[in-house]
């Protein structure tokens, strides 16, 4: 199959518009009409990884972690960064990353930890805002539910965990069909009044261009009236870090050594123990610290994550118990989670977890 297929499917399950300004998530070397012969999946992509990829035949590696943040002004191979995309264009092989839009996904990086920890109904802990719009359109009666059903089949019309979700009001609207025009209803030059109803309907950003065009293929007038309003409410299935229930109390001590077990962690850096059990579990996938009210404000007893500095530690104030296990460790399952999803879809493609430990931290026990 063609690159361009694989990407649109990983664009689905995690579209672009979802990652944060400073990433790089998406293709980053590669054509996206070129034949592919097998992918590797990796947390980072490194100049092993490569090689590994050559050794395979696959001129495909999908990562977690872009191997490019920046724009790159010289190609010298003075760099990891320079060395990995060099050799990746030499040998035809494509780069792809799927990265902190993978985290702000319901079913991402985040409900993994969430699933390798036992957690129960996790929600997401920080909706992310700017991500929803209203689109708001008229027309007739007799219509309006072949409409509704094209909206809410191009992805529209989700408030939480409800689905076709629309409001909708009764009024009537006037035209006048001019010269050259065909109306669906009324006749040229006379003004017309058409009992109508107005459909308002949320959707989130990304799908803007898809749900127009299938209003337009909808709606049964020649000229279709539709406004698009932004909408201020935080998306409640698109954001950071999650959290869940245990499904009975532990001790925080017991849970903690639980956590190490689960994810494979070498240590776990964590603050003072409150003495309280733990019930409610707060994770964020990678550096996590930015999530930390969100985290108390949300009834956690303890916060799962990574990369959390000396100094950050402090803010806990006795309020959450921090247990950072370490950025690789934490997100090492997102490997895992990529070739379930792949797998499912494309199951006669070569596909395969790579070989490398690319965990740049080692550990003296």
């Amino acid at each position: 199959m063609k690159l361009s297929e694989l990407t649109n499917f990983l664009e689905t399950l995690a579209p672009l518009a979802f990652q944060e300004d400073f990433d790089n998530a998406g293709l980053i070397v590669g054509d996206p009409e070129m034949e592919l012969s097998g992918a590797l999946i990796s947390l980072d992509c490194t100049e092993a990884v490569i090689d590994e990829a050559i050794a395979n035949g696959y001129n495909l590696v999908i990562s977690h972690h872009p191997i490019v943040f920046r724009g790159l002004k010289k190609f010298n191979g003075r760099s990891y960064v320079e060395r990995v995309v060099i050799k990746a264009i030499k040998n035809d092989i494509a780069l792809y990353a799927i990265h902190t839009n993978f985290d702000n996904v319901l079913e991402g990086v985040n409900k993994k930890i969430c699933d390798k920890l036992g957690l129960l109904n996790p929600t997401i802990l920080k909706s992310k805002e700017g991500a929803l719009k209203k689109l708001v359109t008229f027309c007739p009666d007799t219509d309006a539910e072949k409409v509704r059903n094209a909206l809410f089949d191009a992805g529209a019309g989700w408030i939480g965990n409800y689905s076709e979700c629309s409001y909708n009001s009764q009024g009537y609207g006037t035209f006048k069909a001019g010269e050259g025009s065909n109306p669906h209803v009324g006749e040229i030059g006379k003004r017309h009044d058409e009992s109508e109803i107005r459909i308002e309907i949320i959707y989130p950003e990304n799908i803007e261009r898809k749900l127009v065009a299938a209003l337009f293929e909808a709606h049964p007038y020649e000229e279709v009236s539709y406004d698009l309003y932004p909408v201020s409410n935080p998306h409640p299935r698109v954001g950071s870090g999650m959290i869940g229930n245990l499904e009975n109390d532990q001790d925080e001590i017991t849970f903690i050594k639980f956590i190490k077990e689960r994810l494979n962690a070498k240590v776990i850096r964590h603050t003072a123990l409150t003495g309280n059990k733990v019930r409610r579990v707060a994770v964020c996938g990678g550096a996590g610290s930015f999530l930390l009210s969100h985290a108390v404000n949300a009834g956690a007893d303890i916060f799962v994550t990574a990369d959390f500095k000396y100094h950050e530690f402090f803010d806990a104030e006795g309020k959450v118990v921090i247990a950072d296990v370490g950025h690789f460790e934490s997100e090492q399952f997102t490997q895992e989670l990529l070739l379930d999803l792949i797998t499912e879809k494309f199951r006669n493609f070569a596909l395969r977890l790579t070989s490398q430990n690319t965990n740049p931290i080692n550990y003296l026990i």
